[in-house]
């Protein structure tokens, strides 16, 4: 972990206690931990966002993909995972390997709507003082780093397409990110 993630903090987990993660992006089809329980859920105050550059999982430094950050304003749903207490400490590791490498995210305790009750759910939301955190691109600019981005866990492009089909088979929309994919198919097939 960079010195600038760990400058972050590390949440503190309820002791002896199975705690919640939130999940909008890849950990919605690859959480990587185990966990009890999975549940629809909704987190007020954020949005889902093409908007941290990436350089190790989706990208390089000398060619940066794109992936998703939970940006302020607006919902958004995604999948909340029950993490058993005794795998606490060692799932935590996990996702600030997996999360905080750079410090780009701000993990915090959120709650989230689900059925049938609340939780309080560790949240990486976006760090828009980080600069990995690219703000609002144009659909064009979006698209341009989707398409140039492949790093570690492979191309951008996959990775859009792999939170759309969740997305929609969950009965989720993702409209904004569907209507994104839709837009680099057609850029696709113009230019061949």
């Amino acid at each position: 972990m960079s010195t600038e993630a760990a400058a972050r903090g590390r949440l503190e987990l309820p002791p002896g206690e199975d705690f919640w993660v939130f999940g909008y992006g890849s950990l919605m089809w690859h959480p990587g931990f185990p966990h009890l329980e999975v549940r629809p859920a909704l987190l007020r105050g954020y949005h889902r966002h093409f908007c941290v550059t990436s350089h190790r999982y989706r990208g390089t430094p000398e060619c940066p993909g794109l992936v998703l950050g939970l940006d302020r304003g607006g919902t958004c749903r995604g999948l909340a995972y029950r993490v058993p207490a005794a795998e606490g400490e060692a799932v935590l590791d996990y996702l600030y390997e997996r999360e905080m490498v750079t410090g780009v995210y701000i993990p915090l305790w959120l709650t989230l709507e689900c059925a049938p009750e609340p939780v309080t759910a560790a949240t990486f939301v976006v760090d828009q003082g980080h600069e990995q955190y690219t703000g609002r691109l144009s659909v064009e600019e979006t698209a341009d780093m989707i398409l140039q981005g492949t790093g570690q866990r492979g191309p951008c492009l996959d990775y859009l397409e792999n939170t759309v089909r969740h997305l929609e088979a969950l009965g989720m929309g993702g409209c904004s990110l569907k209507d994104l994919l839709d837009h680099i198919r057609q850029r696709g097939d113009r230019a061949s």
